[in-house]
């Protein structure tokens, strides 16, 4: 195992997940109910299951398209998707 990618990954994951949209979900979920080993193996699962999707699919997409391009399509993909949130109407 490669320690130092392991702690860089889980730093990362870990820095961007604090305060996100799934910190709070998961923050809702566990004040609605007793039962907070549920919800906390609810969470566990579903954020091991999306880590697993995007690791594999990052792996295969890797392959295909050089880093490079890779890093500005994703981020350039990151920036339309939250315009097109910002201007959804409710």
């Amino acid at each position: 195992m490669d320690w130092t990618i392991f702690l860089s990954t889980f730093l990362t994951i870990f820095l961007a997940e604090m305060g996100d949209k799934t910190q709070f979900a998961a923050l809702a979920a566990g004040s609605k109910t007793d039962s907070t080993i549920s919800v906390w193996l609810a969470v566990v699962l579903a954020l091991a299951l999306a880590g697993t999707i995007g690791v594999f699919f990052g792996k295969f997409v890797g392959e295909l398209v050089n880093p490079t391009y890779l890093k500005y399509i994703s981020g350039g993909l990151f920036v339309v998707i939250g315009v097109y949130i910002l201007l959804q109407k409710n």
